[in-house]
């Protein structure tokens, strides 16, 4: 936009958006004016547009448009345009604020806040506030909302240092902290004042709340001075009063959450915390009371209020049980509201469950255990009535919907807290449930099964010797559900399979059991609504009783045969073959060989079929070439891993050689023919990928033809899986003297097209490219550093590194700081060999025109591009530029601080030289690389 529209274009362009019936003439205005908004002229036509206060759509989008540019677009403004710009804000709020919508009071109120916060020079904002809007009643709901605002936006800074759309440094952030502080008393006192004097609006009253709440989140408020005043009853009495609006409600609620967070730290806020605990155990009355009344928003409050009290008063639980503060009511308040008859109130406990059974098992006391066993107990037995599914339903349980969800956070809740209880004793009691109770419901049979499952895998741990409840009661279990009627429930069937499957580890002591439990998925099988529920335990079966299933395999290959016959999802027949293959690892090496041929034989014929027959690619569908390359790749990978890998001596061939030998021309005419189709290339070089490692240095037959091909293909479409298996190749064949010249010609046939789509692309927008891209190098720099170092291109790659630092994405960085650090380590590392000082040369080299460079780009991203939790990386590069020669990079690291902007903006200092010298002397003095990434970290506080 190269000049300011007038007020009246704008305005006719929101007038489009939001009331021409057009689609089209929507879309360009909505363009249009986010042209607008990301322009240096919607400083001056927003400001226009509140002045003329309009109409609500217009003052909205001058509100909202006010509010980005000071959150996302603040260094366009000359610091003596601040003063003005907070001026007309105010102004505006004044004007504005009496009849105004609550969205347009939000957005300007989220102005100021934004404005206040990158203004060094606003002192005290909150005081100056409540002087000027304090003294009207009309003002109040705007001046509880800025108030609410401001300390929250705080918050969320301290929360998200890593957020581009509000940076504060930490010495700017410390100021802030410490004027609200000082605020804090007329903020109290402010709060007070309006519970008392507008008792009775109930719009005032939630903003009471929530503004009281967002002081309790930054931790400013005096806990003794509130706990001894009469604002933190308001909360507890709206909670309590049956009567009160759900907006109320609701914002006490979280008013009272956050003063118990707070309270956690019981040291500081010993009074806040008894004045917390006495009003949440009051408020067991009203809880039931919203559950009679079937208020289903004010029992989730509630629920939250008992949860947060739990979660903050844990360590006092743990420390002394049942006494003060430890008082196990709270568990019981916990267990009730797990009662409630809608799962979504019961759900909010989980974290609070998890958390505990974690410190218990931490703790390993048998008499912490056995006091909170009976709560676990009580928490297992209403998580099954959870579980079940509505009487009248019909069919499989439903895997998508949200109440399948909730049922596998079930699942994995009691999988982490069962050791308290012991799986043993929750197995037995489930099965005496269904069997003491006459003429049980098939939802409850259903969900009792369900639970079951969730603990039968670890039925076997305590079972050596065996118990007398696990040698009577799983044979029961096992043998009612092989049992069940054809017309039981199918979804009685469905969890009795998943059953089956789950017991594998224990049908694998007792191999009697096998041949019937096989008989029952073999049938399943054959079921429509039961063959992939089948399929999936059937190889828990294979991956258990490997040795016993050997006997089986020819049987499970007439089932491999005929999987596209079954009704069974892609998903499920992966995983059967991965129990299939693991089934050949236990077996002499000629049979391996004879059955993984067939195996794969299977999948590589309807491979070849499909390129033969020429048809559209249709996702998921038989004609979907992915759906065999995956099966291909998921046998191909189990033979990879060192536990599942077959034992090959010296000069052995491996078994699997020949195999691979005779899928690579399927493979090959796979990637040729779909070579434009991503999706597809991507599955087929991960299945060469698996089947590469699968034999290692023996598949070096097809190391020139698959070069070549990549290659080939690369230059017409640069999928960036290419350079991710062609890192693979150079793991396997770096370090062979034979390999290494074909392999440098490759990497330079990728170079050239990479760094153009780079080039015309942008890093941002091709983050697996550089990730794949940076791994490839990164082998070459580990598997032959000096082909890759006397290689004209690795100037090229060295820059490309430099700009991708500042990359945000994990991997792609990851990848990026790798490279770097292996390369200079290159130069340090093996220092007794024969090459060292060649390496040693050429990195020094490097370094001494790129040195200074790739320094002042790994300050620049740690300032200002990277997430905190991506400095470690950047750190073990750091370490190794010093290693390698910690005179020079003091001098670079010096020239890189003098290049950082020392003030902001808005006029806060971000490092004082002092910090800069003690940044500088803690990095260059550092002997251990978390030193350094802890400096990092600290540093990079100060600028965001």
């Amino acid at each position: 936009m190269d000049s300011a529209p007038s007020t009246e274009t704008v305005v006719q362009a929101i007038q489009t958006l939001y009331h021409n019936p057009d689609p089209a003439c929507k879309e360009r205005a909505s363009a249009w004016l986010g042209e607008l908004q990301r322009s240096v002229f919607a400083w001056e036509v927003a400001d226009q547009l509140l002045r003329n206060g309009q109409d609500l759509e217009t003052s909205y989008f001058a509100a909202q448009t006010m509010r980005t540019k000071i959150q996302y677009a603040f260094h366009e403004l000359p610091q003596s345009a601040h003063q003005s710009l907070k001026e007309s804000l105010l102004n505006h709020a004044q004007n504005l604020v009496s009849n105004a919508s609550p969205v347009i009071i939000t957005q300007l109120a989220l102005a100021l806040a934004d404005l206040a916060l990158q203004v060094a020079g606003w002192k005290c904002p909150a005081k100056e506030l409540i002087e000027k809007f304090g003294n009207t009643v009309g003002n109040l709901p705007f001046l509880l909302e800025v108030l609410t605002v401001l300390p929250e936006e705080v918050s969320f800074i301290l929360m998200h240092v890593n957020s581009r759309s509000l940076r504060l440094g930490a010495n700017r952030r410390g100021e802030v902290i410490e004027e609200l502080a000082e605020s804090c008393d007329l903020v109290i006192q402010l709060l007070i004042a309006c519970t008392q004097s507008c008792a009775a609006d109930s719009r005032v009253q939630a903003k009471v709340y929530r503004c009281l709440g967002s002081w309790f989140n930054l931790g400013v408020i005096q806990g003794e001075a509130v706990a001894t005043s009469q604002l933190l009853n308001a909360p507890f009495q709206a909670m309590h009063n049956p009567e009160t609006v759900s907006s109320v409600h609701e914002a006490a609620c979280d008013c009272i959450c956050s003063a118990l967070y707070v309270a956690e730290d019981i040291t500081r806020y010993e009074s806040l915390a008894n004045c917390l605990f006495q009003g949440v155990i009051s408020l067991s009355e009203p809880y039931h009371v919203s559950v009679a009344q079937e208020d289903i928003d004010k029992s989730l409050n509630y629920c939250r209020v008992f949860t947060e009290l739990a979660e903050s008063f844990l360590e006092l639980m743990m420390a002394a049980p049942g006494q003060g503060l430890g008082d196990l009511r709270i568990l019981d308040l916990l267990l009730a509201c797990v009662g409630h008859c809608q799962y979504e109130v019961a759900e909010i406990t989980f974290n609070f469950w998890y958390r505990l059974s974690e410190v218990l098992y931490k703790r390993d006391s048998t008499n912490l255990n056995t006091i909170f066993k009976p709560y676990f107990q009580r928490l297992i037995n209403s998580l099954s009535v959870h579980c079940q599914m509505d009487e009248d339903h019909e069919g499989v349980p439903d895997e998508t919907d949200d109440f399948a969800d909730f049922r596998i956070r079930v699942s994995e809740l009691i999988k982490d807290v069962v050791f308290i209880v012991g799986s043993i004793n929750v197995f037995t009691q489930l099965f005496r449930n269904l069997a003491e109770t006459p003429n049980t419901t098939w939802d409850v049979t259903e969900a009792h099964m369900y639970v079951m499952s969730a603990v039968a895998k670890n039925l076997m741990p305590f079972c050596v010797p065996s118990p007398s409840d696990e040698s009577e009661v799983v044979p029961q279990v096992l043998q009612a559900v092989l049992n069940l009627p054809q017309d039981a429930h199918i979804a009685v069937r469905y969890t009795g399979t998943q059953l089956v499957g789950e017991l594998c580890e224990w049908i694998d002591r007792h191999p009697d059991t096998l041949d019937s439990v096989l008989n029952f998925l073999l049938a399943g099988l054959q079921h429509p609504k039961l063959g992939s529920v089948s399929a999936t335990s059937l190889q828990n079966i294979c991956a258990a009783c490997r040795e016993q299933m050997a006997r089986h395999f020819k049987g499970l290959l007439q089932i491999v045969e005929a999987l596209d016959n079954l009704h069974i999802s892609n998903e499920a027949a992966v995983g059967l073959l991965k129990g299939i293959s693991l089934i050949l690892t236990k077996m002499p090496h000629d049979q391996l060989a004879v059955g993984l041929r067939a195996l794969c034989q299977i999948q590589a014929d309807r491979l070849s079929q499909l390129i033969v027959q020429n048809e559209s690619v249709k996702e998921g569908t038989r004609t979907d070439p992915t759906i065999f390359l995956d099966r291909l790749a998921s046998i191909f990978s189990l033979f990879q891993y060192r536990h599942t890998a077959p034992e090959v001596q010296n000069g052995q061939i491996h078994p699997c050689q020949q195999v691979v030998q005779e899928v690579w021309p399927v493979l090959s005419d796979t990637c040729n023919k779909y070579q434009a189709d991503i999706r597809i290339v991507e599955r087929c070089c991960r299945c060469i990928r698996f089947a590469v490692r699968c034999v290692g240095k023996q598949s070096a037959g097809l190391l020139q033809p698959l070069v070549t091909q990549m290659v080939n293909v690369y230059q017409t479409h640069q999928h960036s899986c290419f350079l991710y298996l062609g890192s693979i190749l150079v793991d396997e064949y770096g370090m062979e003297e034979g390999c290494r010249t074909g392999l440098l010609d490759m990497l330079k046939a990728f170079c050239g097209p990479t760094f153009q789509l780079l080039k015309t692309g942008g890093l941002r927008n091709h983050p697996d490219t550089i990730d794949d891209l940076f791994r490839l190098c990164a082998r070459f720099v580990q598997r032959c550093p000096l082909v890759i170092l006397h290689s004209e291109m690795i100037d090229a790659i060295l820059e490309c590194a430099m700009a991708a630092s500042t990359l945000d994405h994990r991997d792609a960085n990851a990848s990026v700081m790798k490279f770097l650090r292996d390369l200079v380590h290159t130069a340090i590392a093996n220092d007794c060999d024969d090459d060292y000082q060649v390496r040693r040369d050429m990195v020094e080299k490097l370094m001494v025109v790129r040195g200074p460079q790739l320094v002042q780009s790994l300050m620049s991203a740690t300032v200002f591009y990277l997430p905190s939790y991506m400095l470690p990386d950047v750190a073990d590069v750091v370490f190794e530029l010093m290693r390698y020669n910690r005179a020079s990079f003091c001098v670079w690291l010096e020239h890189a601080l003098k290049g950082l902007p020392t003030e902001t903006t808005g006029g806060a200092i971000n490092a004082t030289h002092k910090q800069l010298t003690d940044f500088h002397k803690q990095i260059t003095s550092a002997e251990e690389v978390k030193t350094v990434s802890s400096a990092l970290r600290d540093f990079s506080r100060l600028y965001r």
